[in-house]
């Protein structure tokens, strides 16, 4: 007869378990005599629970985001029993102690049979620790088992705190306490973890196989998968359901796949906000950060943002950024810092990386010239080539489309976003000033005016699209600025700032920026700018387009977003309107889905006057002025005095340029454009070269040679019209190739008409 393997009745079992109890109940007692701390009160311990990830809320309380803080372990939320699915007490229970409900902390038949099943060597362990020692071992240190086990006095020790626990604690409280404070498997600590991580699912939906599992992993947290499958289909034939053993194997290994993932399965809307909030103390003592997103318009973006990407694949975009601020508090209503798996870079928060602004600048300028009285928007401007002082060499500007229309409103070449009028603005205004303004607007200007000269005006400087949407809501709340109210709660009231624009001139940018006839020249009366309601929107390209912007506001939210690559490499035909355009667009439609609000008022120092222009350069209609700067007719000079004579386009005067002695002398060309007063191409106007006649416009495009060089443009009498001289630096040619042509150098496809 194999004694150990008998009925629990029978002497050979009970009575070593006797001889346990006689000798291990004196100490007991002993201890119990003892005065101790332990155990802890229940409520504490669960409120000292604190998760390994802070959890970012939505403005409803819903989870947004959870932000890994601490390494030690990955440690989910406090699960009440309720929540926890029964399947998985029950596969705990009779797994780990089927006695539970029936002992007071300790299980002496179960000692008796695992000291029995030791002192006689049958070779089978039976462990002997209930759930109340257990949990007693999590609660106390002291009780953990070491590298050699624990020894006669800590196996006492764990005894007592098991009754004592069991006599201030309630049995539910012991289970709950005991599945969020166990380690399953690898760094997973308690059964949230366990379930959002391994079973992708909250604890309360876990079947009984994927309990089963997670019962038999506290047995051995690090086991391999056969012993795991062994272990599981024993204990799911004890729970009465052996058919769930068929695919356990593979169940069991796609499971412990899924240990090693970065996060928990819940949302992962605003990485980049809970890091920033995170950063900024924005978390309670529980590790939650209330912020003011709105759940349902963060996730509007985020499915606006790798939409558009989708349809740019191919184009050098792979990552975009948006940002949505509540115009009076300041709040930020939603955040997207990347693309998330379409980047490259998805750690990355171009939300706050500094990139060239390009164009987004100038409605800051227009506002700055407006508030000096040097322009109104009917204001003419000379849309034609000009030739700037750069301090290292010529800054000749240039239109996104390479042409030019010559004089053209202040209105349209905002709304056009047209770069030499904003130049010539810019002149008017001087870069110092428009410096200093973009720094009190929060921008992160790090140099002066003169260190960005002209080319300010265009956008040069470097700006994240946090400050920047932030600068352009300073027009939105009529010239008021203030920063972004990263402690504004939800219904926070309305923020307090700072007058950078007087509200005439911020009423007046956003006027020009609304309108849609006015942009048409550039983008058209149909584009992804044009909204059924009031927006104010700007749009914005880098230079070679490594990246483009979009911003622009409504009464009520300021919106901006950037498209682009962290590589920074150019895009393929990608623009502000293409890229940035629809994705702003979206999230303005999904702000304004219930409804069409209202256009800001106008201010009562903002004038109204019908207004005609010269010649018909533009329609007459209705504009706006400050104060007493409103006129009724507006035209150039040279239209006013009743005569525009021709003049030379390009070759800009002063022109100076350098032969590439690595590029074929006859792949060098320059091109030679006048225009007349309109802009318009001059035909028939003659050119000269150093005097003598080169040819009749349209001329044919020059092959540079070295020397200064002078063009001149005639009437039919020998009239000198205009004006350029040029001076050509050359390099050093093989003999024979080298850089010759005059008036009967042909066209060449690749010559360049900027320098």
């Amino acid at each position: 007869m194999d004694w150990p393997r008998c009925r629990i009745l029978r002497p050979a079992v009970w009575l070593p378990g006797l001889a346990l109890i006689l000798v291990l109940v004196p100490p007991l007692q002993a201890r119990a005599q003892a005065p101790t701390a332990f155990p802890p009160d229940y409520a504490a311990v669960r409120a000292a629970w604190r998760p390994s990830d802070a959890r970012l809320l939505a403005s409803d309380g819903r989870e947004l985001q959870r932000l890994r803080t601490d390494f030690s372990g990955r440690r989910g939320d406090w699960l009440p029993l309720a929540e926890v699915s029964v399947a998985l007490q029950r596969a705990v229970v009779m797994s780990e102690d089927r006695r539970f409900y029936e002992h007071g902390g300790v299980d002496w038949l179960a000692s008796a049979s695992a000291a029995w099943s030791s002192a006689w060597g049958d070779g089978v362990r039976r462990g002997a620790s209930t759930l109340s020692m257990q949990l007693a071992a999590l609660l106390d240190p002291e009780l953990r088992r070491g590298p050699g086990g624990r020894g006669v006095l800590q196996k006492i020790d764990q005894m007592w705190a098991a009754r004592a626990l069991e006599s201030r604690w309630s049995k539910a409280e012991i289970l709950e306490a005991y599945l969020n404070l166990a380690a399953w498997r690898g760094e997973l600590v308690g059964v949230d973890a366990l379930s959002r991580v391994m079973f992708q699912k909250h604890a309360s939906g876990l079947t009984l196989r994927e309990a089963a599992l997670a019962a038999v992993l506290l047995r051995g947290p690090n086991a391999p998968v056969p012993t795991l499958v062994q272990r599981g289909c024993a204990l799911l034939r004890e729970l009465g359901r052996p058919g769930e053993c068929r695919g356990l194997r593979d169940f069991t290994q796609v499971a412990l796949s899924r240990v090693r993932e970065p996060r928990f399965g819940a949302p992962a809307l605003a990485p980049h906000w809970a890091r920033l909030l995170w950063d900024a103390g924005q978390a309670d003592a529980r590790g939650e950060i209330r912020s003011t997103l709105d759940r349902g318009l963060q996730a509007a973006a985020v499915r606006a943002v790798r939409r558009r990407l989708d349809e740019l694949r191919g184009t050098g975009v792979t990552d975009a950024a948006v940002v949505v601020l509540d115009n009076r508090s300041g709040a930020v209503l939603a955040y997207v810092g990347s693309s998330g798996a379409l980047s490259e870079a998805a750690d990355v928060d171009h939300a706050r990386a500094a990139r060239q602004a390009g164009s987004t600048l100038k409605p800051f300028l227009y506002g700055l010239a407006l508030d000096q009285r040097r322009l109104t928007a009917a204001s003419l401007l000379d849309d034609s080539p000009v030739g700037l002082d750069g301090g290292g060499g010529l800054y000749v500007p240039d239109n996104y489309d390479h042409r030019f229309g010559g004089w053209v409103s202040a209105r349209t070449a905002l709304a056009s976003s047209l770069n030499v009028p904003a130049v010539r603005t810019l002149m008017l205004v001087g870069p110092d000033a428009l410096a200093a303004r973009l720094a009190a607007l929060g921008l992160p200007l790090t140099r002066g005016g003169d260190y960005y000269g002209y080319s300010l005006a265009l956008g040069s400087a470097d700006v994240t699209l946090l400050s920047l949407a932030n600068a352009y809501r300073a027009l939105a709340r009529g010239g008021d600025y203030a920063p972004v109210n990263l402690r504004a709660r939800p219904g926070a009231g309305a923020q307090a700032g700072t007058r950078l624009y007087s509200p005439e001139a911020a009423w007046i940018v956003g006027d020009m920026l609304a309108d849609r006839p006015a942009r048409a020249r550039t983008f058209g009366l149909d584009s992804p700018l044009t909204t059924r309601f009031w927006t104010a929107v700007k749009t914005g390209t880098s230079r070679d387009m490594r990246d483009n912007w979009c911003v622009g506001w409504s009464a009520d939210y300021t919106v901006g977003v950037w498209v682009g690559n962290s590589a920074g490499a150019s895009m393929r035909n990608v623009s502000g309107v293409s890229g940035a355009g629809p994705i702003w667009h979206d999230v303005f439609d999904w702000l304004y889905r219930d409804g069409v609000p209202a256009p800001p008022p106008r201010p009562p120092g903002v004038e109204a006057q019908a207004v005609e222009f010269g010649e018909g350069l533009e329609p007459a209609r209705t504009e706006y002025f400050l104060g007493d700067t409103a006129q009724a007719r507006f035209a150039p000079p040279d239209l006013r005095a009743g005569h525009g004579r021709p003049r030379i386009a390009e070759p800009v005067d002063g022109t100076l340029l350098a032969l590439d002695p690595d590029i074929p002398w006859d792949r060098q060309r320059l091109r030679l454009r006048a225009v007349d007063a309109g802009a318009r191409p001059a035909a028939g106007a003659r050119w000269f070269l150093d005097g003598e006649p080169y040819g009749r416009e349209p001329a044919p495009d020059w092959a540079p040679r070295p020397g200064t060089h002078v063009f001149e443009l005639r009437d039919a009498r020998g009239a000198v019209l205009d004006r350029a001289r040029v001076i050509v630096r050359g390099g050093r040619f093989a003999i024979g190739a080298g850089p010759a042509g005059g008036p009967d150098a042909g066209n060449h496809p690749d010559a360049q008409g900027k320098h």
